[in-house]
């Protein structure tokens, strides 16, 4: 036979879309429009059904960026079509069809019931099948301007704020018809489609390939060209055999559930998100009405609530889905949240919000958490997950990597204290899948647990801004569901899969440690005071979570629930993987700094109050410290000199002070409080940091500490996200200085001020070292106006340091400081929470802050045969995309060098930098002992808090924060009646209550393990 593929490819590819696809809808007339322009921000459906409308027509540009528009469309079903299926069909002036960063609507009857969305890929509304007669047709569509932010690539654009994109209008109203959806002819285009994509990822040399092209090709035949609709039964017919064949009987199995990726906030803002999720639910709601087969998968707690707020009718169409099962909450987290720079109490809090909501709402337990798109994982998660009721973890971003293929889909994870979660990765590589051949040959192919497992998951539906699942990928699943040439496709929801997947493969491979991507590496530096925020925030919610409840318990304060749920939850969002991160717009990130302004202020408020009902009335100074570990140190008074004092921990007490073990002596250029000597040189540099009571030099011989260098920052793209090696090319050593003066000479605090200008910036560094302290402060101001570049803090440490340990969630992990493999060489920028940690045995170094997480540790080996192993703090960049401002203005942070820290001295400097200790005024009565307290340096408590329930019991989280087993005993400053031992929405966890005594609770922990105590006040 000779070989026509090529011909028969091209032919029907030709007929497809210059003859089938117009086909779809056989019959038009144009609907009738009016328009009212809404003049500011969105308003609710009812102010429309109000509004004045006037004419437009279609070809009418409108909408200005970030506008909103309502559309009123009118019109009369034509008798003629009776009992034929009747849709309104938009084009609001699509660019392209990427659905969701653009123009899009939610379209409504005139009594203000919402009905469906509309986008590039979904333009359809159902009007009717009316059995005889004409039928009134009203609609009340309104249109979001959403401008393409990326439309010309990684560059800048001033569209990313209401301010600054201008009033010229982006769209141009392309189509608004009552039409007939010729459901004859769109059948036999999908029935094409599917044939045609499957017969293209097979092989030439497979006779399936020619089966289907016969196939194909007879169905041209059938079909005539100047009567489609009339011919288009004839030509299914030829497919029909063809579409019947099973599939092979070892074919992969594809598990497909329909999602919808809705970044909370990203290239708009999140009042943006709150129409996109009506616009999606609306449209998934219609589909599970059509196809009683379809399942869709929906996480984020947040946007249930805000559907529920401000959208209850679709709300309650969600709820129906539910109960359907039809509809599966997953995820059980209150926003898809970042998977690394959220606190370990804030991760904990993800879970146990988004759990509860889903709980109470729908009675519905996640069993698992849904993370798609997050830049990494943290090795926590396995641990977190398991306290929060989950069984399993999925996400499908680090096949993203850059540098290294991950060697599993499927596979156990083990977090840092050695427990395993059931983790997947979809083999197609996708979050928004579309059932496309290309798609489903790669889920196969790409598939690693061959010859032990067969199937994986795969999301399906239109994502990132929305859109969701399509009744054309409903209609593919139906004929791939068992097709000979493709995996089979069976529609279910992500537990069903998991149970499956685990109970074939229940020794699947195990992945120790962090899910690192390689790749997105910037999103630890990014929109810096975006990331000071959040850091301020958790822990001020700590504070004021260990006050409120001690004053609770001590004075009959009242404990504000309602205000610290409604504060989380805002803290919660802000920690979303495009917020957090800094890879949002301007409007994003702008609000974001002002809602961490308020967020501080109401928190600093309840603090105040619980503080003050602890300290009473009076003009005595009572001295107040969150952190777990006591604290022996310089302590700032208000109006008056600083003294030294002693602070147990997460207590309030007068202020009790202690004679100093030296005082701080102050030169032009040196710092010395008898622990610790600094010597500037002339440029501000440290020329020498020494540990005086180890008698050891810090800085490497030769190099100088807290040098200033400034790199050329230019991604290839992706610019607020990625940091790629080549950055490392070029830099500049910022050594200029315009004064160094001393600003605090003792005796208590000594302190120098370096000040620098470069390019068009400035930086001002206060080096502070306090009496009996080893920690040096260094205190940042930058006024910052850089473009595509990223300072670096370098300190240059005289330590042979193989690996290098970061402070993560609930613990630390260790990295290696050499380049020996590839996996080694891609972590060449990764990030840490409060400290980081250099160390030789015998002797270490910490790095800790109060507002930064990326950095960099490298090594070197000197001339002299010593090793220098550099630790690099990322203070700030400057990316142009999609913010074109990201990072300029002020920035204020400050990072410390502890000499001579062990782990335990890292945890406890970085608590007590993120901590300050308050001072206030109070009475002369009894000193407030800690609320609970704990034995030992090896456990650390996380969090006090009362129960949620409102029995008023007191809830303890505590972890084992050094890397071993440890046995100890916490204390109560109440009579405690049981003590058990509870998950982190404070359910009992198997076993009996916990002893209690005068001697306190004794608790045993593995390494990094984390305890939840729930303790009934006797």
């Amino acid at each position: 036979m000779h070989d026509d593929r090529r011909l028969v490819e091209e032919r029907l590819d030709r007929i497809s879309h210059q003859y089938i696809q117009p086909a779809i809808y056989a019959a038009r007339v144009p609907l009738e429009l009016a328009v009212w322009h809404v003049p500011d921000e969105p308003v609710p459906v009812e102010h429309a059904l109000a509004a004045s409308y006037e004419p437009i027509r279609v070809g009418t540009r409108w909408g200005r960026p970030w506008s909103t528009s309502w559309f009123r469309a009118t019109g009369t079903v034509p008798a003629e079509w009776a009992g034929q299926r009747v849709e309104a069909v938009f084009d609001l002036g699509f660019v392209g069809d990427w659905p969701g960063n653009q123009a899009e609507a939610l379209v409504y009857d005139l009594d203000g019931h919402p009905i469906k969305g509309i986008e590039p890929r979904n333009q359809y509304v159902p009007v009717a099948n009316p059995s005889a007669g004409a039928e009134q047709v009203g609609l009340l569509l309104e249109a979001a301007a959403n401008p393409d932010i990326l439309a010309g690539g990684f560059v800048p654009t001033q569209l990313g704020d209401k301010g600054t994109a201008g009033d010229e209008p982006l769209y141009r109203l392309a189509q608004a018809d009552l039409a007939v959806l010729d459901e004859r002819v769109w059948q036999l285009r999908i029935d094409l489609d599917v044939l045609r994509e499957l017969m293209l990822e097979l092989a030439v040399t497979d006779p399936r390939r020619h089966h289907i092209l016969r196939a194909l090709e007879r169905a041209l035949d059938a079909l005539d060209l100047d009567n489609v609709a009339g011919s288009a039964v004839a030509a299914r017919a030829e497919l029909a055999e063809a579409l019947s064949r099973p599939a092979n009987a070892s074919a992969h199995t594809v598990s497909a559930v329909g999602h919808a990726h809705i970044d909370s906030a990203w290239l708009w803002p999140q009042r943006e998100t709150m129409r996109k999720t009506s616009r999606t639910f609306a449209n998934v709601t219609a589909l599970a009405g059509e196809y009683p087969e379809f399942v869709f998968a929906c996480s984020q707690a947040q946007q249930y609530a805000w559907v529920k707020q401000r959208y209850p009718e679709i709300f309650q169409r969600m709820r129906a889905a539910i109960k359907a099962g039809q509809w599966v909450p997953v995820g059980g987290m209150w926003v898809e949240a970042d998977g690394n720079l959220p606190g370990g109490e804030a991760l904990a809090r993800q879970l146990v919000h988004g759990k509860r909501f889903f709980l109470d709402e729908f009675g519905v337990e996640c069993r698992g958490v849904w993370l798609p798109d997050s830049f990494g994982y943290t090795a926590a998660y396995p641990q977190l997950a398991r306290l929060a009721g989950m069984d399993w973890f999925l996400t499908q971003k680090i096949s993203w990597n850059q540098t290294n293929k991950f060697p599993h889909h499927t596979f156990w994870w083990e977090g840092i204290d050695g427990t395993r979660i059931f983790t997947h990765f979809p083999s197609a590589d996708t979050y928004n899948g579309t059932f496309e051949g290309s798609e489903l040959a790669h889920a196969e192919h790409n598939y690693a647990e061959k010859g032990a497992g067969t199937r994986s998951l795969l999301p399906f539906g239109h994502g990132d801004g929305g859109g969701g699942p399509t009744r054309e990928m409903l209609e593919r699943a139906r004929r791939l569901r068992d097709l000979e040439g493709s995996p089979r496709v069976v529609i279910e929801a992500p537990d069903a899969f998991f149970a499956a997947a685990r109970a074939e493969y229940p020794e699947a491979p195990v992945w120790s440690g962090e899910l690192y991507l390689e790749l997105h590496r910037a999103t630890f530096t990014s929109q810096a005071r975006t990331k000071a925020g959040n850091r301020r925030s958790e822990h001020l919610l700590r504070e004021a979570e260990l006050y409120s409840t001690a004053a609770a318990i001590h004075t009959g304060f009242a404990y504000p629930y309602e205000q610290l749920d409604r504060l989380w939850k805002v803290v919660l969002l802000h920690q979303f993987h495009d917020i957090l991160p800094g890879s949002s717009i301007a409007w994003v990130h702008r609000e974001a700094e002002a809602t961490y302004a308020q967020v501080a202020k109401e928190l600093e408020s309840i603090i105040d109050a619980a503080t003050g009902a602890l300290a009473g009335q009076g003009e005595v100074p009572w001295v107040f410290n969150a952190s777990p570990r006591s604290r022996t140190e310089v302590v700032e008074l208000p109006g008056s000199l600083p003294v030294f004092a002693e602070v147990p921990a997460s207590s309030g007490g007068r202020l009790a002070a202690r004679t100093p073990p030296a005082e701080v002596t102050v030169t032009h250029r040196l710092l010395d409080n008898g622990l610790v000597r600094v010597e500037l040189d002339d440029d501000g540099l440290f020329a020498s940091v020494r540990d005086l009571a180890a008698d050891r030099e810090l800085i490497a011989p030769g190099r100088r500490g807290n040098l200033l260098q400034l790199h050329t920052d230019l991604p290839n793209r992706w610019d607020a996200w990625d940091l790629d090696s080549h950055y490392r090319h070029q830099y500049v050593d910022l050594t200029e200085v315009e004064a160094i003066t001393v600003v605090d000479r003792g005796p208590l605090i000594g302190a120098i001020r370096i000040e620098r200008a470069f390019g068009d910036s400035r930086i001002v560094q206060t080096v502070r070292l306090r009496a009996g302290s080893r920690r040096v402060d260094i205190e940042t101001e930058i006024d910052w106006h850089e473009s595509q570049k990223i300072l670096k803090a370098a300190f240059p440490l005289d330590v042979h340091a193989d690996r290098a340990a970061a402070e993560i969630q609930f613990g630390h992990v260790y990295r290696p400081t050499h380049t020996n493999t590839s996996w080694d060489a891609a972590r060449f920028e990764v990030y840490c929470h409060r400290w980081a940690h250099v160390g030789e045995p015998g002797y270490g170094v910490a790095v800790v802050n109060n507002a930064t997480y990326g950095h960099d540790v490298g090594r070197t080996t000197r001339d002299d045969g010593g090793t220098t192993t550099t630790l690099r703090l990322s203070v700030v960049r400057a990316p142009r995309s999609p913010d074109p401002k990201a990072d300029q203005g002020p920035h204020r942070m400050t990072y410390a060098l502890v000499p001579g820290a062990t782990i335990a001295d890292a945890m406890a400097e970085g608590y007590a930098l993120n901590l300050p200790l308050r001072v206030r005024s109070g009475g002369v009565g009894t000193t407030r002992s800690p609320l609970v307290s704990i034995d030992g340096d090896a456990a650390s408590i996380e969090a006090v808090k009362l129960a949620d329930d409102r029995s008023g019991d007191v809830v303890v989280r505590l972890f084992e924060s050094l890397g071993g087993r440890t046995t100890t005993k916490l204390h109560a400053a109440f009579p405690v009646a049981r003590a058990e031992v509870v998950d982190l929405l404070e359910r009992p966890l198997a076993g009996d209550p916990l002893a209690t005594d005068d001697g306190g609770i004794a608790i045993s922990l593995r390494p990094f393990q984390v305890v939840t105590l729930r303790l009934r006040r006797a």
